[in-house]
């Protein structure tokens, strides 16, 4: 609890490269920070990784597919309606703030800092940051499987079939709504099949977003690798890459990852207790 935040946050102070990060830090015109579940998992969202990653019994790599998309539409829209609702309670916590923070005092400065995010819970844009890339795209965003016009949808519940579906619990009965019942395209004359606005196992990254993530990640002189273990690609190689050229890289992560040695600097504990000390104003900046 709160001891063990305050523990880690002396540690972190205690730290002995923190010094020479802030030093790159202040240095730094065009900061990149990539996120993933772990900056999320502190709000309280639930990754669907590992052990106990189950939604009723099923893994999310068993729903977040086409193929399961296609064979039952209804069943893959209560996991993102059950989704889409545990994220109407979650709230940004200290590291989103932190990064948001971050962002809007270094613009002033006529400096830039830009998420790059694989996280499709919106918590970015909710905490205040404005330069954010979602990668795997949007709990909040649908595309239409006729048009394909893609849209932000906050509305709860999606549809009305949708009302009290989605319970979690091993037990509960599957809903078995009418393809027609589910979330439909209100685009004049459509009225197609939506789907949730994310990229699903087995499906490629927008090439428009990778595109424009590559020149962000080529321009940066500091990059900071936020909860994410460095293992999904292709976002696994966009900081070993940076790192590549000689651009100082920090992981902020409860563990080492595959990638750690390749980064100048490492923080160990959870990103909301790390990552604020090491964002926060330095004495040199202008206020």
């Amino acid at each position: 609890g709160k001891v063990s935040a305050c523990i880690a946050h002396v540690l972190l102070l205690c730290c002995p490269y923190l010094t020479e990060f802030r030093e790159d830090f202040a240095k730094a015109k065009h900061i990149a920070i990539i996120t993933g579940a772990g900056v999320s998992a502190e709000s309280g969202v639930p990754t669907f990784r590992g052990q106990g990653g189950y939604w009723r019994k099923w893994q999310a790599q068993d729903l977040a597919t086409p193929e399961a998309f296609s064979r039952d539409p209804s069943l893959v829209w209560e996991f993102y309606h059950y989704r889409r609702e545990v994220m109407r309670s979650k709230m940004p916590n200290p590291a989103h703030l932190a990064i948001a923070e971050c962002e809007s005092r270094l613009s002033k400065q006529g400096r830039s800092v830009v998420i790059i995010t694989q996280n499709i819970d919106e918590l970015h844009h909710r905490a205040g940051s404005k330069h954010v890339y979602e990668i795997h795209g949007s709990l909040f965003k649908t595309r239409c499987m006729s048009c394909g016009e893609v849209k932000a949808n906050h509305k709860s519940p999606i549809c009305p079939a949708l009302e009290g579906k989605g319970e979690p619990d091993p037990s509960a009965k599957d809903a078995r709504i009418p393809v027609q019942h589910l979330p439909r395209c209100d685009r004049s004359g459509c009225n197609g099949l939506l789907r949730p606005h994310v990229v699903w196992f087995g499906e490629t990254l927008d090439s428009d977003i990778l595109t424009a993530v590559e020149q962000e990640l080529e321009k940066c002189d500091l990059c900071l690798v936020v909860g994410t273990s460095s293992v999904v690609y292709p976002a696994a190689m966009f900081a070993p890459q940076v790192a590549g050229r000689g651009v100082p890289v920090a992981e902020f992560n409860m563990e080492c990852t595959p990638a750690t040695m390749r980064f100048k600097y490492h923080f160990e504990g959870p990103c909301g207790v790390t990552l604020p000390p090491a964002l926060e104003r330095h004495e040199s900046e202008a206020i």
